[in-house]
């Protein structure tokens, strides 16, 4: 019960200092927009109901996050579509790709989006021993630093597949582990932008927002976006961009 009220209460206050700080972005008419920015503690805290407890977010608001870029191609497309609504998203991207793409990386970081880790490269960590586990992450941070110049803050797990050796690393670094609330296949391929908005409004219905998953380093995903910020502009939803204290 304790526990309960604390969690509680600390989650008021981080929300209450999200908004008192923020002001809508001034893009002019007709664009979807960023609502608010929600700025959370560096903290050992995980969130994405999915998994773990939900963002403080109030009903009809969306985090939009990417997965597994920068990938070059796909990624611009990304970065344009947000820019012509105007919106800012979080991008957690793989040690590999940063390495492969550096002033890609960059990039997404100087439009004001978010960026955290992803894993250096992707692998599924249930398999590995620990000490390749720990190898893995201190070569995503290593990545990380070098194309941002500080440590990451926030970490999503490649396969949202926690285990016990990394959720202890990350804690004792205090860094925010990320899931997510609504997911839409869209690392399948061949889909079109029609079939990923329809999937996106259907299943957002049924959480009534949340954090999205998203794939930047996937063609189909970068077509279908300027489709998907439109829908949600006319369903109503509100973008949340979220950022952490240093």
């Amino acid at each position: 019960m304790k526990r309960s009220r604390v969690f509680r209460a600390a989650m008021a206050g981080t929300l209450a200092a999200g908004v008192a700080g923020t002001a809508a972005a001034d893009c002019g008419p007709g664009v979807l927009g960023t609502s608010r920015t929600l700025t959370l503690e560096r903290a050992d805290a995980a969130y994405g109901r999915a998994q773990y407890a939900a963002l403080p977010l109030a009903p009809g608001e969306v985090v939009i996050t990417f997965d597994d870029g920068p990938q070059p191609g796909a990624t611009a497309l990304v970065l344009q579509a947000l820019e012509r609504q105007c919106v800012r998203a979080s991008f957690f991207m793989t040690g590999e790709s940063l390495v492969r793409a550096p002033e890609l990386g960059a990039q997404v970081r100087a439009k004001g989006h978010t960026v955290g880790l992803h894993g250096f490269g992707h692998p599924h960590f249930a398999s590995l021993p620990a000490a390749e586990q720990l190898a893995d992450l201190k070569a995503a941070q290593e990545a990380h630093e070098r194309v941002f110049g500080v440590a990451a803050a926030a970490y999503r797990f490649p396969f949202l597949e926690e285990t016990a050796v990394l959720r202890a690393a990350l804690k004792a670094q205090r860094i925010t582990v990320m899931s997510v609330d609504v997911g839409i296949d869209d690392w399948l391929p061949e889909q079109t932008p029609q079939l990923l908005t329809d999937r996106l409004l259907q299943r957002l219905q049924a959480t009534g927002g949340g954090i999205i998953l998203l794939h930047d380093a996937q063609p189909q995903t970068a077509a279908a976006l300027p489709l998907m910020l439109l829908a949600l502009k006319d369903k109503g939803y509100r973008v949340v961009h979220l950022e952490w204290t240093r």
